[in-house]
């Protein structure tokens, strides 16, 4: 259904913004120092039992960080709309350590461009840059929609969707986040000139993690580096984490405002991660749920 006049939608614009970001940035507090997480390497320096679940956790947090925002009711823009977006995400790691540059003092602040484009049949594409706060790393998510239910009178939005989560210019590990979402919703009008759409869903997200050879023993001296047989001691990877055997449950909930083109959003998402089995020692691995404050504000034509 069309509601809005002709646009087209300049994703290449959302890259862009992620390359300027990555240019400009320097390594900060939130930049990440995988090694703190200990050494899985039996016999290495500060080896540690659990490393591998120790990153296997936080990168299921921090996964679930950089997926924590929707900020989008089911109901589509219809095949001409056009929205863009600026995007805020206020994440609250639940008191969890993270091994950051400097001492982590959360909550974690993710800013991000956010630009959609409708698409006849209901369906929807849209993309997301983000930046992490006080590093030099960035995500960029792309995602399509269909609204199955949208536009009736007595009935409420149902739509179904997909998207995809990169972690851009990360130091030494890599994670890409996967989800299939589904919410409803329910457009109201409100003086004849505003509209307000609550809306509520559910996300199951998939995440999977690889790292390079990283250097365990980062203090070494400069005289150490240049001696054969030290210059690569301590220098190992951690087991990577499998998409299909990470996943998780996101709920959410929120509202949008729409009064002529301008738009204002909020949500609240909350990531049940749970608890896994470290395959080394034996015990569970409890890893605490992640909670964030969403809030958008832009044009939707």
């Amino acid at each position: 259904m069309a509601r809005r006049t002709p646009c087209r939608a300049p994703f290449a614009a959302v890259w862009l913004a992620l390359v300027a970001l990555a240019a400009t940035a320097r390594a900060d507090t939130n930049d990440f120092k995988i090694y703190q997480l200990g050494n899985p390497q039996v016999g290495g320096t500060g080896y540690t039992p659990r490393a591998d679940s120790n990153f296997r956790a936080f990168v299921r947090q921090f996964g679930a960080a950089i997926t924590s925002v929707n900020l989008s009711p089911p109901d589509t823009l219809g095949h001409s709309g056009f929205a863009i977006n600026a995007e805020l995400s206020v994440v609250d790691f639940q008191g969890a350590t993270l091994p950051t540059e400097g001492q982590f003092k959360g909550p974690m602040l993710i800013p991000s461009l956010h630009v959609r484009k409708g698409l006849p049949y209901s369906f929807e594409i849209g993309a997301r840059a983000a930046w992490i706060e006080k590093s030099r790393m960035g995500a960029g998510t792309f995602e399509l929609k269909w609204a199955i239910n949208e536009g009736f009178a007595y009935l409420p939005d149902i739509a179904i969707g997909g998207k995809i989560t990169k972690l851009i210019n990360a130091r030494d590990f890599d994670v890409t986040c996967g989800g299939l979402d589904i919410s409803v919703g329910k457009q109201f009008a409100i003086a004849g000139m505003i509209t307000l759409t609550p809306y509520v869903g559910w996300n199951l997200l998939f995440v999977g993690a690889t790292t390079s050879s990283i250097d365990f023993r980062p203090s070494r001296t400069l005289a150490e580096s240049d001696t054969p047989g030290e210059q690569y001691r301590d220098f190992y990877i951690f087991e990577s984490v499998l998409a299909a055997q990470n996943t998780h449950n996101r709920f959410y909930g929120g509202f949008r405002f729409i009064g002529g083109v301008a738009t204002l959003g909020a949500e609240i998402s909350y990531s049940v991660i749970g608890r896994f089995r470290d395959a080394k020692t034996g015990s569970d691995v409890d890893v605490p749920p992640v909670l964030a404050g969403n809030f958008t504000l832009g044009l939707d034509f």
